[in-house]
């Protein structure tokens, strides 16, 4: 995630290779200097929100953080505290409370004005560096001015739940999710994986198991494939299934805003199925009427069944839908980190996948009917693929075989493939 890899790092210098304090050795001046900076250290704490320290991460190495949220870890004294850190370098999904043995007292950053911070730190930054932080800080809220983004920060910026319980899975969460008052107190959340209800403690959901008869979304199953199966769930016939849903969706999602009016979208539940149920996967939901030709809202694939090829699913089933509906579509903006990425490689094979086929010329609009994606995303595709020339005023589609070759191979593996026979469904707006 976010360029982070786990492990349980480390040298015999400390941690991650950092010298500690308590390491010994060297000269009496050495050693004096030592316990100088320990106490400069200590009388730093405890440390202020806004503080720019380096926090050790799970791989064993140091990370520039800056300090969100403090909150008390027991006694009174200044040390006990927890800290809520943004690792500046990546994704708000890895924030995290840390204890003081995670940080690197001697890098403490004080006195960081908020508002010329950005200025004062970019000079110690490579432009690299700068860039990745600029995309940390806004991406997904393209949409939002400045004001509105400072406010959806510091409304989101801690974690209200950090794990929650879906089947056989314990899941760590990502972003805040704006559950209702009378679950503030809670660091954990029971989901029953079938109505999606989710309760404080783990005795109550034993006790709901009993009596939920569900073993299945509510809603059609429009689609069986092998393991395989797609629910369809009507927002308004359906509205506490929905609305839990997107409670859930949320904690994995930094970019969308929490719809409670479920009444106007319908959701896909992918599931996998066995002799105990089917078991929710992931799922995309679509507006039922949307006038910008917007063949899907929002789109996850649960933590513990990503990089299976279900994301890559999703996207070619809602295409597979437009088809039906005979209109072409195009996801609605703004899109995640992981969903751009799944987007851009899906629109990649499946126009790669045309073109290597394809004898003789073909125009966008064509390779648009052909595959229900929206002509602007095929052109863009294209030209980040460096596949379209501009001749004589209009643009030209060059495909070269070798050069397709070469993208092709490097686009990889499709995923899971949607086997259409398979798929019994009626669009909305026919149903009556």
């Amino acid at each position: 995630m976010g360029g982070l890899t786990a492990g349980n790092g480390g040298t015999a210098k400390g941690h991650g290779g950092r010298p500690s304090v308590a390491d010994g050795g060297g000269s009496a001046a050495e050693r004096g200097d030592q316990k100088g900076k320990a106490s400069t250290a200590k009388s730093a704490l405890p440390l202020e929100v806004g503080t720019r320290v380096m926090c050790r991460w799970r791989d064993g190495k140091y990370h520039p953080v800056k300090v969100i949220e403090r909150r008390r870890s027991g006694a009174s004294e200044a040390g006990d505290y927890e800290y809520y850190v943004h690792y500046t370098e990546f994704n708000r999904r890895l924030d995290e409370w840390v204890n003081l043995e995670h940080l690197d007292l001697d890098s403490v950053e004080t006195d960081v004005d908020d508002k010329v911070d950005d200025k004062a730190t970019s000079l110690k930054m490579t432009r690299n560096m700068k860039r990745k932080i600029e995309e940390t800080h806004v991406e997904g809220h393209e949409e939002l001015d400045p004001n509105s983004l400072r406010e959806h920060e510091e409304f989101t910026k801690v974690k209200n739940i950090a794990t929650i319980e879906l089947g056989r899975y314990e899941i760590e969460t990502w972003y805040f999710s704006p559950f209702p008052p009378e679950y503030s107190d809670c660091s954990k959340l029971y989901f029953c994986e079938f109505c999606l209800n989710f309760m404080k403690r783990k005795e109550q959901l034993q006790r709901h198991m009993k009596k939920c008869d569900l073993k299945h979304p509510p809603g059609d199953e429009i689609y069986r494939s092998g393991t395989l199966s797609m629910f369809e769930v009507d927002g308004k016939k359906n509205k506490v299934y929905g609305q839990n849903l997107c409670y859930l969706a949320k904690l994995f999602l930094d970019h969308k805003t929490l719809y409670y009016d479920v009444d106007l979208f319908l959701f896909y539940i992918l599931c996998e199925c066995d002799d105990r149920g089917c078991h929710m996967v992931g799922y995309f939901s679509k507006e039922k009427h949307s006038e910008e030709s917007f063949n899907l809202a929002c789109i996850l694939t649960l933590p513990p069944y990503q990089r299976k090829g279900y994301g890559k699913f999703l996207i070619a089933f809602s295409y597979e839908l437009s088809k039906k509906e005979g209109k072409v579509g195009t996801p609605e903006r703004p899109l995640s980190d992981l969903g751009s990425v799944s987007y851009k490689g899906y629109w990649t094979r499946v126009l790669l996948d045309i073109l290597k086929k394809h004898k003789g010329n073909i125009s966008i609009k064509e390779l648009s009917d052909m595959t229900a994606i929206r002509a602007d995303d095929v052109l863009s595709t294209l030209q980040g693929l460096e596949l379209i020339q501009y001749r004589k005023g209009q643009h030209a589609i060059c495909a070269d075989p070798k050069v397709l070759d070469r993208h092709i191979k490097a686009a990889g593996r499709g995923g899971l493939e949607v086997d259409v026979s398979k798929l019994i469904w009626t669009p909305y707006k026919e149903q009556g």
